[in-house]
């Protein structure tokens, strides 16, 4: 049974829940504090220690009763609870290791907007398709997309609202322009037939054609040399590469999170709708 004076150690993953997130980004303490309990199994006594507070003050936070504004008590409550740098952002916070140096260090430690990296699609299907389910915004960048959702046993198809009238979702697919020099340069890379390559693309578009009454579906056709792999599911996106001899689907995948001053989300964001705004939509 933890003391009161045993720190406080909140799992990685914790963190990266979004609705631990979501707290972050409202400065709201008492939820802040709630999923605290509910992740690091911390009682009251042993955050009032680990802030500084009274157990009584802390019981006030936590049922709504007293707010936290004051920047010195948030950024004594993220001390005390050893928050990553990534959750110190949110809350519009210095990075700690800021705090020593007296000035911003600006590498993937002091912005760490990738948070897990995954050695393939298969490892991080389970986590895709979890977010896939809920989000409001899917965004695929791919060279076909049969396997993304193209197919009724493709990664993200299943998780598409089918019975729901739609759910609110608006998916975005961008595919290489099977017409482009780029298709039969990549097609040479991987070892297949132009022909062939050409095919997938067309016939990934009309199977996402048949989705039209079931979601806002839109697809698009690109013309440049692919690059990057992305689906993005709300503020969370999985990036991989294209290279010759690699599918995207083979490269390790990297799960990015939007933060407030990462450039690597806001970078990737960008490219796709710098892409979809030169792209010939299909669908």
């Amino acid at each position: 049974m933890p003391t009161a004076l045993e720190p406080i150690e909140l799992p990685d993953w914790a963190w990266e829940k979004a609705e631990v997130r979501q707290a972050l980004r409202a400065r709201d303490i008492g939820a802040v504090f709630r999923h605290v309990q509910q992740y690091a199994g911390a009682s009251q006594s042993r955050i009032a220690v680990a802030t500084g507070m009274t157990q009584a003050r802390v019981s006030e936070i936590l049922h709504g009763r007293r707010e936290v504004a004051r920047f010195d008590v948030i950024e004594r409550i993220a001390d005390g609870l050893r928050m990553p740098d990534d959750a110190r952002h949110l809350m519009g916070l210095a990075a700690s290791r800021e705090k020593r140096s007296g000035g911003a260090a600006f590498d993937l430690a002091a912005f760490p907007e990738v948070v897990r990296v995954y050695a393939s699609q298969d490892s991080a299907a389970d986590e895709i398709q979890q977010l896939a389910r809920s989000a409001k915004e899917l965004d695929v960048l791919a060279v076909r997309g049969l396997g993304l959702i193209g197919l009724n046993d493709s990664l993200l198809r299943a998780c598409l609202p089918r019975e729901q009238g739609g759910g609110g979702l608006r998916v975005r697919v961008l595919l290489l322009d099977p017409e482009a020099p780029a298709l039969a340069r990549r097609a040479a890379e991987i070892g297949e037939s132009a022909e062939s390559l050409a095919g997938g693309v067309r016939l990934a578009e009309a199977r996402l054609r048949e989705l039209a009454d079931t979601c806002d579906i839109q697809a698009y056709r690109y013309a440049m040399l692919p690059t990057w792999r992305i689906i993005r599911t709300d503020s969370t996106m999985f990036v991989s590469a294209f290279d010759a001899g690699w599918e995207g689907h083979e490269s390790a995948k990297y799960k990015i999170m939007e933060t407030p001053h990462g450039p690597l989300h806001r970078g990737f964001r960008r490219m796709f709708e710098a892409i979809t705004d030169g792209a010939q939509r299909t669908v």
